[in-house]
């Protein structure tokens, strides 16, 4: 179902041609842009226009790494999944506002139309036409805006249960992108810890240093002391 809501973003937005990307790109991360292009059987450069449009919709996130061989950037591309949903079911919701405002219209006036032309027109268009088509004078028919009415109903309800369903995929890839989020600060809080333990250590270490040097110090004096000892005093010299 979420592969499915993907492919509808992606054809909506930039086309036929970026569709079957959504496969390559689903469930994985980092995908090399030579890998898409063979199995897409397009060119390098006729990929990555494919790839720059979706990353402009925010659709996907590169990171680059240079070739040390070649020299050249090799771009590796992922798929934003949540953020691919979110605007799917944005655009589901104007859908469904602007379907909603039509079957409020067609409750609410009266529309014409000519069956020859076949065009129809608002009850304010045809009164200033008299009621009668420009195009072929044919004279207007009231229009049945019950049939239209159903069908947008029926168009209404399937977006609705639609929006729902994206909902549901939507939130699910936030609580995975909440754990992801949690497990990334647990691991930098515990690096923080780790590493106050090392600098903990190496003052301690450091104190310990001085405090040796310190009485290795003012020990000398004291050897020398032993030293002299057993040496008889020098007399003094009388005047």
């Amino acid at each position: 179902m979420q592969v499915k809501f993907l492919k509808e973003i992606v054809e909506d937005l930039i086309g036929k041609e970026a569709v079957p990307i959504i496969d390559l790109l689903v469930g994985k991360k980092d995908v090399n842009e030579f890998f898409i292009a063979k199995k897409l059987g397009l060119t390098i450069n006729q990929t990555r226009n494919i790839l720059y449009k979706m990353s402009d919709y925010g659709l996907v996130s590169f990171i680059r790494r240079k070739d040390k061989k070649k020299g050249w950037y090799i771009y590796f591309w992922t798929l934003n999944v949540y953020h691919s949903l979110n605007l799917f079911e944005q655009n589901l919701k104007k859908e469904l506002q602007n379907l909603e405002e039509q079957l409020k219209s067609r409750q609410e006036k009266r529309y014409y139309s000519c069956k020859t032309c076949s065009i129809e027109v608002t009850e304010e268009t045809a009164l200033l036409n008299n009621f009668a088509c420009p195009e072929c004078e044919e004279v207007y028919t009231l229009s049945d805006n019950s049939i239209i009415a159903k069908e947008l109903e029926k168009k209404i309800n399937k977006i609705k249960k639609e929006i729902d369903l994206v909902g549901i995929e939507r939130g699910k890839e936030g609580e995975k992108l909440e754990q992801k989020k949690t497990r990334k600060i647990k691991a930098e809080e515990k690096k923080r810890v780790k590493l106050r333990k090392i600098n903990k250590a190496i003052r301690k270490n450091l104190v310990k240093k001085k405090t040796r040097e310190k009485i290795h110090k003012n020990a000398k004096p004291k050897k020398m002391q032993k030293k002299n000892k057993g040496l008889p005093k020098k007399s003094k010299k009388k005047k």
